[in-house]
């Protein structure tokens, strides 16, 4: 059933990148995360891919959630990426995210082998039976190796109490209307897709997750905004004028682009972690000219 809590996590839900000295350079994050929450977004989204969650260890996640935490101080909702390839690392990580004070937590079903259905649905009631707090399940085989039918996830929400929302990112529209079909409208789900921001908004998603924020706040507010009082005409406008951008960083890879393109604007935030690369010369170029003028 959707909570109240999962209820007010809607709009522009932004996703920050994890900046690095020794471990986590927890001023720099703090200052990011401010920065993106007094710039109007409605969510803040920790540690997914954007946050390079993958290459950080156990401290390092917890000074991620307790600083992200910490710098927004209760003004938006906070939603806490916890995947791992195990089922009990990712309790773990969904506990302490919890206990920090988290308003949700987002769940890649992430495996070396590929994992059937009845799998999956036992990883996220393993999880759901361990916190109290609202799940997003988050579909994006692309990352994960694992696809979700809106099948799978409508059951999932009907099933285990606290699974109260999708972020689907495959970039199919049609899987996002057959989600709200299957549930009679009753399982937000959420857009993950840059790309396909606008239609998966016309379509009636509850938000978008994103990282393009860290570059270009107000286009992706004013997108929302326009959708959702009905200006369909503005809505295009601002789509076509943020698109370039968003092709971009997710071809070359969210955080290596949006790490460039953060120093590009004066807000140096270092490199992306080992194996990732920070953006070649050619793409600094390119980056230049999509935010001249930002």
């Amino acid at each position: 059933m959707r909570s109240p809590v999962s209820a007010k996590i809607h709009g522009i839900i932004a996703y920050p990148v994890t900046p690095f000295n020794d471990g986590i350079d927890t001023a720099r994050l703090a200052a990011l995360v401010d920065r993106l929450v007094s710039a109007g977004v409605h969510g803040i989204a920790p540690l997914g891919s954007t946050g390079e969650l993958a290459y950080l260890e156990e401290p390092e996640f917890d000074a991620v959630v307790d600083t992200t935490i910490g710098a927004v101080a209760g003004r938006v909702p906070v939603v806490v990426g916890v995947s791992d390839v195990t089922t009990a690392k990712t309790i773990r990580r969904a506990k302490y995210a919890q206990q920090a004070g988290a308003d949700a937590v987002m769940v890649l079903p992430v495996s070396y082998w590929k994992l059937a259905e009845r799998e999956v649905f036992q990883h996220y009631r393993s999880i759901g039976d361990a916190i109290s707090i609202p799940i997003m399940a988050y579909n994006n085989p692309a990352t994960s190796g694992v696809d979700m039918s809106p099948e799978l996830l409508v059951s999932m929400f009907e099933n285990i109490d606290n699974v109260a929302m999708v972020k689907e990112s495959t970039g199919d529209l049609t899987r996002m209307q057959r989600i709200t079909e299957l549930s009679g409208g009753r399982l937000p789900f959420y857009n993950g897709s840059n790309p396909l921001v606008l239609d998966a908004l016309k379509a009636g998603a509850s938000g978008w997750c994103t990282a393009a924020p860290n570059l270009r706040p107000q286009p992706c507010i004013d997108l929302y905004d326009a959708v959702r009082a009905g200006d369909l005409e503005k809505a295009q406008k601002l789509y076509d004028d943020l698109k370039p951008l968003l092709e971009f960083i997710v071809a070359g890879g969210l955080p290596t682009t949006v790490k460039a393109g953060l120093d590009l604007l004066g807000f140096p935030i270092g490199d992306p972690r080992a194996p990732l690369l920070p953006l070649d010369e050619q793409g600094r170029a390119e980056l230049k000219g999509l935010l001249a003028g930002v």
